[in-house]
């Protein structure tokens, strides 16, 4: 296949400038097993002074491999870097080691998805910031005690004077990111290579970082490169979109012209998977993703899940008041000095073939909800009833076969699934833990799940290290279902996911509720997935449900203020929002530490409309 970016698809140039950063050519290898195999193979784009331009595609698509060819990072045994990569006109492939040092602190930056692997954890935040600023000048530690507190102020961390001597470990997510793209704007570089700089951040934050970056863009007249697989953040934030497909690019224009007349099969897939906030305006139920097949092109229609939910029965779930917090002790006898309110008298209930999503940041109490639930983690005080038995009374043999009923799909399917168990004792296991069977029926029916959630029989002598990350959560969700629960929690049991595998594996959830008639506790942080999977919504903020209510009725009228927050910072995959800005407060998630002693207030709802409640 031709390559796209090559002279005879040329950058224009822009009133006569030479680009910042030019690759031509750019292939990169890694030495396998004695072999030479190519990761990367003939990418080549500009990116102009002031422009940004993102690099888009999934795991394994190969656009980090070259943003990391690029700042030359890859081990030199082994990999080899083949083309020509310039940088105002200095081609980094025949630099020194030293040279390049000069280099990656003068002229280009990088900021990496998680911070907390870039920062050093030992040294205060103050010092590392310094210390990149007197590497590469003059200044005097003053100099850079002073020149470090306004960086730290441009990327707007609240008073940054006083947070100079703290540690990595004192600052939220999103804060620390910030302190990644302070240290490296230090030099003033006129290229910032931004890899999956928001990732692993709430929605809110990342409309705070997203804002940050087109701000500081503005104000040094950066050039930026984007590296992300989310077609929303492409949309809002880049001038010229590259998508990478399986080491090649196999598109590049306008980023409007990729979003809407976009060519080639891939992505067409990548822009159909992606949940539009919105898009389920006048929809009754719960609604499937298109898929694209990528050789043809060919989309599938969306279809409704069938409605299979019965309020008329008793609930299969009802949480009453529920309270779970964690002491913290301190001094040297370990006398309790305070708690941590995770959980703070929330109720609900889950019908039977309903799905029920609790949303909210990062530490806002979802995840302990749904741990606390399934006694994974010890609540304070509350009521939990499964099908008629209160869960937080159970006896450990009682438990046991509660747990038949209820089962949890975690975020990381590799951190929950036995790396020295195949695939099929990792299925069979609960079924002949709790005497369900023979092994002859557990082994028929790991294999009747492995082909029902899209897998085949073959794959049972397998390894969890054997399969993709799409995979592996497929497997988790089967091995949630041997024991035939009727309720599961999942746990950002997508967050993790590209987005077509995010589609794929959201459409066989579905399709599960809609054949097995399970109830859904789907907990997760996005919001646009949300709105296409449930039935009804529950916001979560320090640890209370702050609005609840029938999907429609959130996402169409929200009420709380935190609920119009959250779906403010959603990125749309619409070009024509790249020149807007959310304005998002920047504040951090405030602590749910108290004191000992302390007596929450007690909370107040208002029924706006049928079932609809928001805290007042």
């Amino acid at each position: 296949m031709a390559n796209p970016m090559t002279a005879s698809n040329p950058v224009p140039d822009i009133a006569g400038m030479k680009p910042i950063l030019s690759v031509e050519g750019l292939t990169t290898s890694f030495l396998v097993d004695g072999e030479w195999k190519s990761v990367v193979r003939d990418v080549s784009f500009d990116v102009m002074p002031g422009e940004t331009v993102a690099i888009v595609g999934e795991s394994g698509s190969g656009k980090s491999v070259t943003s990391l060819s690029i700042m030359r990072l890859l081990a030199k045994a082994t990999s080899r870097i083949e083309g020509k990569i310039s940088l105002n006109g200095k081609n980094l492939l025949q630099l020194s080691d030293r040279q390049m040092r000069d280099v990656r602190g003068n002229d280009v930056a990088m900021i990496f998805q998680e911070p907390m692997t870039s920062l050093n954890p030992i040294f205060t935040i103050g010092r590392q910031i310094s210390e990149a600023l007197t590497c590469h000048s003059s200044l005097s530690p003053v100099e850079a005690r002073a020149e470090t507190i306004r960086l730290l102020e441009k990327v707007r961390i609240p008073n940054a004077s006083s947070r100079f001597d703290e540690y990595p470990h004192q600052f939220s997510g999103g804060m620390r990111q910030r302190v990644m793209i302070a240290m490296a704007l230090a030099s003033r570089p006129k290229l910032l290579i931004a890899d999956e700089p928001t990732t692993a951040l709430d929605v809110t934050i990342q409309g705070q970082i997203l804002d940050l970056i087109k701000v500081l863009q503005e104000e040094e007249g950066m050039a930026v490169l984007f590296i992300t697989h989310d077609m929303g953040v492409v949309a809002e934030v880049a001038d010229r979109t590259i998508v990478m497909y399986r080491g090649e690019a196999v598109e590049s224009g306008s980023t409007d012209d990729v979003f809407h007349r976009g060519q080639h099969p891939y992505t067409r897939a990548l822009l159909s998977a992606v949940p539009r906030l919105g898009s389920m305006m006048d929809q009754h139920w719960p609604l499937r993703f298109p898929i694209v097949d990528i050789k043809t092109g060919q989309s599938s229609i969306p279809t409704e899940v069938a409605d299979t939910v019965d309020k008329r029965k008793t609930p299969i779930l009802e949480v009453k008041n529920l309270t779970t917090r964690f002491d913290i002790r301190s001094g040297l006898f370990g006398r309790k000095s305070g708690a941590i309110h995770a959980v703070e008298n929330i109720s609900f209930d889950l019908a039977q073939g309903e799905t029920l999503s609790l949303v909210g940041e990062s530490g806002c109490g979802k995840s302990t909800t749904g741990r606390s639930i399934t006694r994974l983690v010890q609540p304070t005080s509350g009521e939990v009833v499964l099908d008629g038995y209160n869960v937080l009374t159970l006896d450990p043999t009682a438990l046991r076969n509660m747990r038949k009923s209820i089962q949890m799909i975690f975020q990381d399917p590799f951190a929950s699934l036995n790396p020295r168990m195949s695939v099929g004792a990792t299925i069979s296991e609960p079924f002949i833990v709790h005497k369900l069977g023979t092994h002859k029926q557990a082994q028929d029916k790991a294999v009747d799940l492995l082909e029902r959630v899209g897998l085949s029989a073959d794959m049972l002598r397998r390894y969890p290290h054997e399969f993709s990350g799409g995979q592996r959560q497929r497997i988790a969700i089967a091995r949630a279902l041997s024991l035939d629960p009727k309720v599961i929690v999942a746990d950002e049991s997508v967050s993790a996911l590209d987005v077509s595998i995010k589609a794929q594996v959201v459409n066989l959830l579905l399709d599960l509720q809609e054949n097995f008639n399970l109830a859904f506790l789907f907990i997760s942080h996005d919001m646009a997935v949300v709105e296409r999977v449930s039935h009804r919504v529950a916001v979560m903020y320090l640890g209370e449900i702050v609005e609840i209510g029938p999907r429609a009725a959130v996402f169409d009228s929200p009420q709380h203020a935190y609920t119009k927050t959250l779906m403010a910072a959603v990125p749309v995959p619409d070009p024509a929002r790249r020149s807007m800005k959310r304005n998002v407060a920047v504040n951090e998630l405030k602590s749910p530490v108290r004191p000992v002693g302390y007596v929450p207030p007690v909370r107040d709802y208002k029924e706006v409309s049928k079932g609809h409640f928001v805290q007042i």
